[in-house]
């Protein structure tokens, strides 16, 4: 066995059905379906689920279905080998418990607090309370956060460290790049014993490997699983990210597709980061959101054709696009990104 399994000694006990380097599928609303999340935990990572609060005790069933008719080990107290996530801004918390002491996720992943870590440790409470075997992982993309944490009497089991590279809903104005923000985030918590695991920018295994030399015990991918076959997501959008290149050019930070596609709510710290296209290039030349709305919804119409350069819909993604080239089902690109981790511990004498 690699000498990698110090990283997080627990994690091994806590989740008896990983492997070390632990990868994670990050919970993105709707797209993180059961397939995927099973297929990931499967293949001896960790998957997460997410949809909305009126769905997700759909999601966490047709899970356990799934994992009934697998080789899936449990945990120690019998819990889901899944998580699933919630975004505290707009889910409903007496919901996400019910949902939560039914089936009993081995992990929930809580996200974008309104009123900061008071309704973290709200949420915490709550689910510990109801499935005491349950692990809180709380994502987090500043400094200024992790001390929150360190401040709290409900700390989570895990924290998720997001750099700016991120797709979805990061970090609006004060977001920092995975490279120095790990570390900075590491030597503020050490000695907390709470693992740290990386996400924003990482698609393979050399993105993975270099996180874990910044100090994470794991690492989570998004983007990379936006194009895994088991994800639930449009064809023409994951075309769309098997396509797309270049981060910093051919993507940007605006809720601009926020809210041509009706949502609205988030909190201010937060917007998400976006591929490029029609809607964005025609925002810029001064096209009115009225008139931007009326094309945006039209495009809607015409399905696969909605995204791409010359479409108009949201195509949520990180800066790492460029580094997805193809479509995998989940369990090849855990195996894959693992294996690559590996050799490059393995060529430095990693083990």
């Amino acid at each position: 066995m690699p000498r990698l399994q110090h990283l997080a000694p627990n994690l091994s006990r806590l989740y008896p059905w990983t492997t070390s380097p632990l990868i994670v599928s990050a919970p993105m609303r709707v797209m993180s379906g059961p397939a995927l999340a099973v297929a990931v935990s499967r293949a001896g990572g960790l998957g997460f689920v997410n949809n909305t609060i009126q769905n997700v005790a759909a999601d966490l069933e047709q899970a356990s279905s799934l994992i009934s008719s697998s080789a899936l080990k449990t945990t120690p107290s019998s819990h889901l080998p899944i998580g699933v996530g919630f975004l505290l801004w707009a889910d409903d918390l007496d919901t996400a418990v019910e949902s939560v002491q039914k089936y009993k996720p081995c992990a929930v992943w809580l996200y974008a607090p309104p009123n900061g870590q008071a309704d973290l440790d709200t949420w915490s409470r709550a689910i510990r309370a109801a499935s005491p075997g349950t692990q809180i992982w709380i994502q987090i993309g500043t400094l200024s956060e992790a001390r929150s944490i360190l401040k709290s009497a409900e700390k989570p089991d895990v924290v998720v460290v997001q750099g700016a590279e991120a797709g979805g809903h990061g970090r609006a104005k004060d977001a920092m790049g995975l490279i120095s923000l790990l570390p900075e985030v590491a030597d503020a918590m050490a000695g907390s014993q709470i693992p740290l695991f990386a996400a924003g920018g990482i698609a393979d295994g050399r993105g993975a490997a270099a996180a874990l030399c910044l100090g994470a015990s794991g690492v989570v991918m998004g983007t990379r699983f936006l194009a895994a076959s088991e994800t639930r997501i449009a064809r023409g959008y994951q075309q769309e990210v098997v396509r797309a290149e270049d981060g910093a050019v051919g993507t940007t930070k605006t809720l601009l597709y926020n809210h041509l596609r009706g949502t609205f709510g988030w909190p201010e710290d937060y917007m998400p980061r976006t591929v490029i296209n029609r809607s964005w290039v025609e925002h810029l030349a001064g096209k009115g959101f009225e008139e931007l709305k009326v094309l945006h919804d039209e495009a809607a119409k015409q399905g696969d054709q909605a995204w791409g350069p010359e479409g108009r819909l949201a195509t949520y993604a990180g800066a790492s696009i460029g580094l997805v080239h193809e479509v995998k089902d989940a369990e090849s690109i855990v195996r894959e990104v693992r294996e690559q981790v590996l050799e490059r511990f393995a060529s430095m004498g990693g083990q």
